[in-house]
């Protein structure tokens, strides 16, 4: 059994609303010094095969359905 972590946040340039209404929110709410919010979407998968075809699986995962290629980066990583 493995356990991949799969992280998909937008490319850099790419507008991020809900991070800049975080941020807005935030500050609204009288928190100081906040810095740029982003973002970023994660999924937790279990899976019944060896870590290094989890990865592969996880990576294609993101290619079909989770993650966007024109607007958004992903990393899967092992747990």
């Amino acid at each position: 059994m493995a356990v991949i972590e799969i992280k998909i946040e937008l490319k850099k340039g790419v507008a991020d609303p809900e991070g800049k209404n975080t941020k807005k929110t935030l500050e609204a709410l009288g928190f100081e010094g906040i810095g740029e919010v982003k973002a970023i979407k994660t999924f937790v998968v279990e899976l019944d095969m060896p870590e290094d075809k989890a990865v592969a699986a996880g990576e294609e995962m993101c290619r079909k359905l989770l993650a966007n290629p024109v607007i958004q980066n992903y990393s899967v990583t092992v747990r």
